[in-house]
């Protein structure tokens, strides 16, 4: 009898091994079966996510969005408690973690590190728990059309996988320099969805161009003073100690991701905040932590994986211990930004810029010599395998470079409704003038414009200056007002003032403002010019004054008749004047 029951138990464990190697090769991804050194193209990779889908009761694949080429754009929603709506996750109190992958698509370890991810989660159940007080979305794939144009040859400059996606859109479009703009059908498609659920936190997964170090993994979150300085406490003395000791104890260096002072090393690093054009410094405009993962494009294919997923796990394991902590500062973080930028009228950031302060820290890198060049005739950089850890200066203080006080609204004419519906994409809530009201604005008026030599990301990008006019007006209906009291307000602000980098006006949806329509002949002109001196003395004597003091204006007789038809009623009162009006007071009619 006691040997038939050892024998029952030495089957049922082979059978169980047996039954463990099965699932275990049924669920091997495309990067496991290659030994680590490749990654699956788009249909396999949403293939392997609708077979995730049905083993599981806690995963839904849905699309939000097509590509230029036809491609559904896929996010992976998983929940233990099987909640695949946002209100609904919302109304229970459970923080959303966004995981974004290839939005360079060569860039792709996230992916990977994704499907391995959710395979532990709902097939093995090893990282069951990571769904006990969070929700996951993952995207697997956003700039999907690049992912297809597949190739050995895409990434000169990184170490596998033995074919990798393209950077940029089938229209040539970088989706990283899109989260403002909105130009692209894929970033048009993002942010209704990322407005649609606004994710308590962010990841956003990237492979670095640049210098070699010994680092596998480096990251970034944004730390400027706009944000809200309790979540930027949780991040510098909880989640970011929490997730270096995870990484490094799986056997992988990680080191922010800075930048170099000069040219080489030794000049040492700086910090920066990233501008709302890319991920990691849009999602914090939007009131919530953002995460920029960036791996080591030479190490090893397989070793930028792991350690991707490992950093992500210990960030999920960080967000479940902090459930309830994460969601009721990102509403604080709304409410923050309107008492701070709203009521208590304090200049909202715009722009930073690093100080001369620093400190000495150990960078591992590895050392480097230079070598003459036949070819470029320099000498090149060329780095060795011999790891050194560098004194270097590290200058970590940023000051705001710009900022501007937020007014009580904005007002958009009617004709200008392109910039209002991609103002409604970022969530913004606007209304509509709907009696006749007057009120104290601020126009801007521009001045010494010039454009860009060449385009960028399809844009000819003005540089300007400007001054500021008060004035009182009665507001036209049907026009658009956007008042700044609302969780969007730095998106607001960012996208409709001059002076940000990546307003709209500054990426030239506005450039038609400073074309000069009517033009005047010279026997027309000649003779109204002859008639305002004649009228006016004083003007006559500024003319005189000019004609004596800039001897460019003197020899351009082109300049000369400029100058009085700019001052003549004939003149185009709107050219490079601002559509868009700071409302500072309104008042009662």
């Amino acid at each position: 009898m006691k040997q038939t029951i050892i024998l029952l138990i030495f089957l049922l464990l082979i059978n169980f091994t047996l039954i463990g190697q099965t699932l275990e090769k049924k669920w091997l991804t495309d990067f496991e079966k290659s030994n680590y050194t490749a990654t699956s193209n788009y249909d396999e990779t949403i293939n392997y996510l609708k077979k995730l889908e049905a083993a599981s009761p806690y995963i839904k694949l849905i699309t939000f969005g097509q590509s230029p080429q036809g491609r559904q754009l896929y996010a992976a929603i998983v929940s233990r408690q099987k909640l695949f709506n946002p209100s609904e996750i919302k109304k229970k109190g459970l923080p959303i973690l966004l995981i974004q992958n290839g939005i360079h698509a060569g860039e792709i370890e996230g992916k990977d590190a994704c499907l391995l991810l959710l395979r532990d989660i709902l097939i093995t159940k090893t990282k069951a728990k990571y769904l006990d007080n969070c929700v996951l979305i993952v995207i697997p794939i956003f700039n999907v059309d690049g992912h297809e144009r597949m190739s050995k040859y895409n990434r000169i400059n990184q170490n596998g996988p033995k074919e990798m996606g393209w950077r940029a859109t089938a229209q040539n479009l970088n989706l990283n320099r899109d989260y403002m703009k909105a130009d692209s059908p894929e970033m048009i498609n993002w942010l209704k969805f990322f407005t649609k659920w606004l994710p308590d936190f962010f990841i956003d997964t990237h492979t670095t161009d640049g210098a070699d170090y010994q680092y596998t993994i480096t990251y970034n979150i944004s730390d400027g003073e706009n944000q809200y300085p309790q979540t930027i406490e949780w991040i510098k003395s909880s989640l970011i100690p929490y997730f270096e000791n995870k990484v490094e104890k799986e056997g992988y260096l990680i080191f922010p991701y800075v930048a170099f002072k000069g040219s080489k090393l030794e000049d040492g690093l700086v910090d920066w905040v990233p501008t709302p054009r890319f991920s990691n410094g849009y999602v914090p405009l939007q009131n919530r932590p953002a995460l920029l993962i960036e791996t080591h494009m030479l190490k090893s294919y397989k070793d930028r994986v792991y350690s991707t997923k490992f950093l992500i796990e210990a960030v999920i394991e960080k967000i479940n211990d902090d459930s309830q902590k994460l969601v009721k500062m990102n509403k604080d973080a709304d409410n923050w930004v309107i008492e701070n930028y709203f009521y208590k009228k304090k200049p909202l950031p715009l722009s930073f810029s690093v100080t001369d302060k620093n400190k000495i820290i150990i960078f591992k890198g590895f050392n480097s010599i230079e070598k003459e060049s036949g070819i470029t005739g320099n000498k090149v950089l060329v780095y060795t395998n011999t790891p050194v850890d560098f004194n270097i200066p590290f200058y970590y203080d940023l000051n705001v470079k710009d900022s501007v006080y937020v007014p009580k609204a904005y007002l958009i004419p009617k004709e200008w409704n392109e910039i209002v519906d991609k103002l409604k994409l970022h969530g913004v809530i606007i209304d509509t003038v709907r009696t006749s009201e007057q009120a104290v604005v601020e126009k801007y008026k521009f001045y010494d414009v010039k454009f860009s030599n060449s385009s960028f990301e399809g844009h000819q990008r003005p540089i300007y200056k400007y001054n500021v006019i008060i004035d009182t007006l009665r507001l036209k209906k049907g026009d658009y007002i956007i008042r700044t009291d609302q969780r969007t307000l730095q998106i607001i602000v960012n996208l409709l003032e001059p002076l940000s980098q990546d307003s709209f006006i500054a990426w030239g949806f506005f450039n038609t403002i400073f074309e000069r329509k009517e033009y005047f002949e010279v026997y027309s002109m000649n003779k109204i010019a002859e008639e305002m001196i004649s009228e006016n003395p004083k003007l006559k004597e500024e003319f005189l004054r000019k004609l004596q003091e800039d001897e460019n204006f003197r020899n351009n007789s082109y300049m000369r008749l400029m100058y009085f038809y700019e001052k003549s009623p004939y003149s185009d009162k709107y050219l490079n004047q601002y559509p868009v009006l700071r409302i500072i007071k309104e008042l009662p009619n």
